[in-house]
């Protein structure tokens, strides 16, 4: 958890020092509000606006459960995912906003353990998915919208466990431009 932590941090002050050199927003970066208080889980995210219909990005989710621990408790998980997508906004006013469709390539890494009593479950998997939302902007500033992602599971030990290979994930996020 320190070492994610320290990361993040490192990844912000990068962000940070690019927002000095580039006054035109092209960097997002965002956090799920939703999945924080609801499910106890931290995921945060950089976005790279390309132009002004598409993006790249990159997520980071500590302690992230399957398929919201489908009826488990999330505090039995043991795991963090990276996230790679790529993001297509219908927006007409192209500043990155409207609908959104992602495709995206998550892994995750950790294990599972239901009780003390109980083996550990690897949690490491590749999962492929996409996702779609709608995302608000403000001031080309300030966005934020719902957004969800459906996704294949590529490990047939976690897909055993919760006995579905098919992954489902929402949120809310919340973000800001630089």
């Amino acid at each position: 958890m320190k070492k994610n932590l320290l990361c993040l941090l490192l990844i912000a002050g990068c962000f940070a020092s690019w927002s000095q050199s580039s006054r035109n927003n092209k960097h997002e970066v965002k956090w799920n509000i939703a999945s924080t208080i609801f499910l106890g889980s931290v995921e945060v995210g950089y976005e790279y606006l390309l132009d002004g219909n598409q993006s790249v990005g990159a997520e980071i989710l500590i302690n992230d459960s399957y398929n919201f621990g489908i009826g488990r408790d999330a505090k039995d998980f043991n795991t963090s995912s990276f996230l790679v997508n790529y993001s297509y906004y219908t927006g007409a006013e192209k500043n990155n906003s409207g609908f959104v469709i992602s495709p995206m390539i998550k892994y995750r890494t950790g294990n599972y353990q239901k009780s003390d009593l109980d083996p550990k479950i690897d949690m490491n998997s590749f999962i492929l998915g996409i996702g779609g939302g709608y995302k608000w902007n403000f001031s080309d500033k300030f966005v934020f919208g719902p957004y969800a992602t459906i996704g294949r599971n590529f490990s047939s030990k976690v897909n055993d466990e919760f006995n579905t290979a098919i992954e489902f994930n929402a949120g809310f996020g919340i973000g800001y431009r630089f």
